[in-house]
């Protein structure tokens, strides 16, 4: 949830004093990026009910009046406030990709961009979606539905931290709000820092770092007076709100006010989102499709093997997450549900409710994640020991996903205890959200446990597909841990594997007790389908999933493979034709 625009810290402030006096020299100005063709640009402030002041830049088609009503585009942001100590007032140019890419004015579309709290030219403290910002969420809909140039229907658009300001939407309940575009989300703030009190490396720069620099930085003196004063208000004191954050118990009130898939829970908010498995800025463990399946209103999900980016970023001249047309079937959703455009002219409904990128990068059509032919497969594991010394590695790939922050020597990886499948003698296809069940002989608590399932080539290279992690008291001997979703092919002659172990060292920071654990009892549940796909939709492989399919596989040797071989192994049964609907198929 990086910022794009360069973040100054408070200390700055002091500069741009003395410059005013004479002591320092004063920077050149800079100028605001102008606003988008065919709009015009104004700026005002709005009250929230625990009274902060919310900064708010208003774009409207050129050549309205006042009385001239347009749905919203609402964008909620900390990403918003100025770029510099001396940037002229204008619009923050965060989202002008998608505002100029899909023609918002030139369909009739105003854009609202709300600064949060303790970000941009809005007072207060920021608390990463917790019950201040749930208020100025409300806040932003509320005005931007009630304007007198408003139709009163608000579409909300976003990506990262700004696209989580959507999800919290939805579970609010906000007269006004017509639908949600959300790119890579963490609905579920707890799952994205920590896995079962075990906290994940990205998160280290939450909240500081990540947010507080940027939202406590964001001034101009040569903004209005009150854009100054409020931006200068912000003050690293509000870090001592967020210490909670670093609350490693999922219970905390903390965590439960911030875990929007429950609270999701039968929103009728049309919605539609995207998520990668190679995104750990966002993790694809972080609730995204639990949220997705707790939505009962309209819906649609883009989800494959890509990583922090939005539906139209490019990698070179190839799209990133590899399918075309993501503005253009954003705006039939918009045109639909927040314009009021029939189906017939903006056939949002032909369009797939999941359009899924399997590991073979080919594009098909989804109704349900997991679908309704996902069987789970339960297989023993068998038993053994591994040391929690912080070691282990889940895969060679060198980038922030599934492999890592850059740990990547093979003597770190494949350490822990292994079971094997006997080869497949078909393909199997597993798409879900798999888990395990370990039983521990535990020396201390907090002990960490890693479970990790990879996909093992005859050659005995292997490639992580899922990962979860944990970290278990001697009060409790056994541990369920939830892996991350996947949707993952293994062909003919390939092994499942799965690593118990202590760590992910590229993934998790990992306290080590440097103890021998014992792990027996253990368990595996894999969701595999049982219908062959069809490649359905348009689309590519993903750049990152190339370059992780390239550089993710380590050697295990051959003698581990043979003495870990377990003939217990559930495999599923060959994949075999869809029938027609008119058809039952086999019993």
């Amino acid at each position: 949830m990086t910022p794009v625009r360069t973040r100054f810290l408070n200390a700055a402030a002091c500069v741009l004093v003395l410059a005013s006096v004479g002591f320092v020299a004063a920077p050149t100005v800079l100028a605001a990026a102008p606003p988008p063709p065919g709009s015009t640009w104004s700026e005002t402030f709005i009250d929230t009910p625990d009274g902060e002041r919310l900064h708010v830049d208003v774009m409207r088609p050129t050549g309205l009046t006042p009385a001239d009503k347009t749905p919203v585009i609402l964008i909620v942001s900390p990403y918003l406030g100025m770029a510099s100590p001396t940037e002229q007032p204008g619009p923050s140019n965060r989202f002008y990709d998608f505002i100029n890419g899909a023609k918002v004015f030139e369909r009739g579309y105003s854009v609202v961009m709300v600064s949060l709290r303790g970000t941009g030219g809005s007072s207060g403290c920021l608390d990463i979606l917790g019950p201040g910002e749930q208020t100025d969420i409300r806040t932003a809909i509320t005005w931007a539905a009630s304007q007198p140039w408003s139709t009163g229907k608000v579409g909300m658009y976003g990506k990262s931290y700004d696209a989580n300001t959507g999800v919290v939407a939805t579970t609010l309940g906000t007269p006004g709000l017509a639908a949600v575009v959300a790119q890579e989300i963490v609905p579920d703030r707890y799952r994205g820092s920590y896995s079962e009190r075990v906290r994940l490396i990205q998160s280290l720069v939450y909240p500081s770092a990540s947010y507080g620099s940027g939202g406590e930085g964001t001034f101009s003196i040569n903004g209005s007076q009150e854009y100054l004063t409020n931006s200068l208000s912000h003050s690293a004191d509000c870090q001592a709100r967020l210490l909670d954050h670093y609350n490693e118990s999922e219970a905390a009130p903390f965590w439960q006010v911030r875990d929007f898939v429950e609270r999701a829970e039968g929103s009728t908010v049309p919605t539609f989102i995207t998520a990668g498995y190679l995104d750990t800025n966002t993790n694809i463990g972080g609730g995204a499709v639990e949220y997705f399946n707790a939505l009962e209103g309209p819906k649609r999900m883009w989800i494959g093997w890509w990583d922090h980016v939005r539906g139209n970023d490019k990698v070179g001249s190839r799209l990133a997450m590899g399918r075309a047309g993501f503005f253009d079937e954003v705006m039939r959703f918009f045109d639909h549900y927040v314009k009021g455009v029939s189906l017939e002219d903006a056939p949002t409904d032909e369009d797939p409710i999941i359009a899924a990128q399997g590991s073979d990068g080919t594009w098909r059509e989804e109704e349900a994640f997991p679908p309704e032919d996902a069987s789970t497969f339960v297989s023993p594991l068998l038993p053994g020991t591994y040391e929690d010394d912080g070691n282990n590695v889940g895969s060679n790939d060198s980038g922030a996903g599934p492999g890592g922050a850059g740990a990547t020597l093979d003597e770190q990886t494949g350490h822990g205890t292994w079971t094997f499948s006997p080869p497949l003698e078909h393909r199997a296809h597993l798409m879900g959200i798999p888990s395990a069940r370990v039983t521990l002989d535990l020396e201390v608590p907090r002990t960490n446990l890693a479970v990790n399932v990879y996909d093992v080539a005859p050659d005995g290279e292997a490639t992580m597909i899922t990962r979860g992690a944990a970290m278990v008291d001697h009060e409790l001997t056994w541990q369920n841990v939830q892996l991350f979703p996947a949707d993952w092919t293994f062909e003919p002659g390939h092994r499942i594997g799965v690593l118990i172990s202590g760590a992910n060292a590229e993934a998790y920071v990992h306290v080590p007790t440097n103890t021998t654990v014992g792990a027996t009892d253990a368990t595996v549940r894999l969701p595999f389908l049982r219908y062959i796909r069809e490649v359905d939709l348009q689309g590519d492989i993903a750049p990152r999933l190339q370059s992780y399919l390239a550089a993710a596989p380590f050697e295990v040797d051959a003698g581990t493979i043979a003495a870990r071989t377990s003939e217990g192994f559930q495999l599923p049964p060959p994949l075999v034709e869809r029938p027609d609907e008119d058809d039952d198929g086999p019993d």
